[in-house]
């Protein structure tokens, strides 16, 4: 499957002098699949989220979406019709409702001849993530994990073909965790790509079709579940006595420790 969205040989510093964040990665989004990003805590897995949409630009190397370099698009509606950005954090308008904050993910669509119908796009965006009887509510009442679960709504409801996740599931109970991560799954399958930033190893395995692991501003490994979840190389990223085992229940990894 070719490469939709690739960070070649990316290097990133905040600035001149300042230490590097990124060191020379490679790594590419394929059509169709759930890419995971993973590592422990100021590996570089944020920044280099931020470069692949498009909110930084590199160093060094290149970005490139569908073969061209990013950097020369500077079209950010365009941009914002290819791919979705879902951030760590999720500031609510004060006194939108749920429904006309997950709408704002419709104004790149806005003049756009042919589009889909926008309140369908966004009243399904609404249900899928669990808040479709909560849209005539103030944003600002709802929970965290509501919040968050709204901010996925609106990134759903720019209808892209790229989906970028930044700690999705951070602020989420199991159940909504398993919800986020089969709509990507689900996604996937329809034909679309979605990189997740994680740090549950196991949703990771459960979910993604690959996993990249970053230690240090490097990818450490990158491929299927089995292959990037290796112990030796975890515990060398985390630095700490992590196992690797079958799971009980499916085929694949299970992290324990």
């Amino acid at each position: 499957m070719s490469a939709v969205l690739a960070a070649r040989g990316v290097s990133w510093r905040p600035s001149r002098g300042g230490p590097l964040i990124l060191d020379g990665v490679t790594l590419e989004l394929r059509g169709g699949e759930v890419l995971a990003l993973v590592g422990p805590n100021g590996a570089g897995k944020s920044s280099l989220l931020a470069l692949l949409s498009g909110d930084r630009r590199p160093t060094e190397g290149t970005v490139e979406l569908d073969g061209e370099d990013l950097a020369g698009s500077g079209d950010a509606a365009r941009l914002a019709r290819t791919r979705a950005v879902l951030r760590q954090d999720h500031p609510m308008p004060f006194g939108f409702l749920v429904r006309e904050v997950a709408e704002l993910g419709r104004v790149p669509w806005r003049g756009i001849p042919g589009r889909p119908d926008d309140a369908g796009v966004v009243e399904e965006a609404l249900r899928r993530v669990g808040l479709g009887a909560l849209a005539d509510r103030r944003a600002t009442t709802l929970s965290g994990g509501e919040r968050a679960r709204l901010a996925l709504a609106r990134a759903l409801a720019q209808d892209t073909a790229i989906l970028l996740l930044d700690e999705p599931t951070a602020s989420l109970d199991p159940r909504h965790q398993h919800g986020v991560m089969g709509i990507a799954r689900d996604l996937a399958e329809s034909g679309r790509s979605v990189l997740a930033v994680l740090h549950d190893l196991n949703l990771a395995a459960a979910y993604a079709d690959r996993i990249a692991l970053l230690h240090r501003g490097e990818v450490l490994a990158c491929g299927v579940p089995e292959e990037a979840l290796d112990e030796e190389l975890l515990q060398t990223a985390y630095e700490h006595p992590l196992r690797v085992i079958g799971h009980p229940e499916r085929d694949g990894p299970l992290v324990v420790g």
